[in-house]
């Protein structure tokens, strides 16, 4: 039976067509190559007007003092970002195997995120420990990837200027347990259970795909993902895969 997700914080365009949100939420469970095609169909010519605009932007800057203009702009942006994540969601759970060392992968995206945070002139302090010896892995190594930048992703945005990122991952029996922990904001304990579901969103911004997508790339892999989090001490992500 399919089911309508109740949205705490939905963008702009959503709330205005509670409809399309009913039709995209029965499409991702229910109709994945549908989803595909129609994100595909759509999101080529969005990206077609999106790119007319920018020139008409660059070759004539009076247009950014027209009435709604810049919320046409972020709009379309929105757009075409929610229509490549329903895109990837659609397919996180076809997975390209390979065989590769993930202490490796685990360390280069720590050295990644700690150079785009210098990048930005950030304050932010971050650290890591990935202990040797965890072995290889079987799996998707692009799109294991992209779930702990991901996390990495919502720590940076859950902190104050001067916060503190720390990653972990250790090998416990034939487990490994990769942590991201942060000292944000902290996740209220009624909001904790559902950060999981599909366009559940605490940020102003953002499609709500993030973590949704995250789970099931992580449950295609037989692993298992969860969250912990306190107002006052912040929130620790715990992403465990067999290997």
């Amino acid at each position: 039976m399919l089911t309508n997700i109740d949205i705490n914080k939905m963008n702009r365009l959503m709330e205005e067509n509670k409809d399309a949100k009913t039709i995209i939420t029965q499409l991702l469970e229910n109709h994945h190559t549908t989803v595909s095609m129609i994100a595909h169909e759509i999101r080529n010519p969005l990206t077609l007007v999106s790119s007319s605009l920018q020139v008409i932007e660059s070759q004539h800057p009076e247009v950014k003092d027209f009435y709604n203009w810049k919320q046409t702009m972020e709009d379309l942006r929105f757009m075409c970002s929610l229509l490549n994540e329903l895109s990837t969601y659609n397919n996180s759970t076809s997975l390209h195997y390979s065989v590769f060392p993930i202490e490796k992968l685990l360390k280069n995206i720590a050295v990644s995120f700690a150079i785009s945070l210098d990048s930005e002139d950030s304050q932010i302090r971050f650290s890591s420990r990935i202990a040797s010896g965890i072995g290889d892995f079987t799996g998707d190594k692009i799109k294991l990837e992209q779930v702990f930048l991901n996390l990495l992703k919502n720590a940076k945005e859950a902190v104050q200027e001067d916060g503190t990122i720390f990653l972990s991952a250790d090998k416990e029996n034939s487990q490994v347990v990769i942590r991201c922990t942060d000292n944000g904001c902290g996740i209220p304990d009624d909001e904790l259970d559902r950060i999981f579901e599909p366009f559940y969103s605490l940020k102003e911004t953002g499609t709500g795909l993030g973590l949704s997508l995250s789970k099931r790339i992580v449950e295609a892999h037989g692993g298992k993902i969860t969250a912990s989090s306190s107002r006052k001490t912040g929130t620790v992500f715990t992403v465990t895969l067999p290997i």
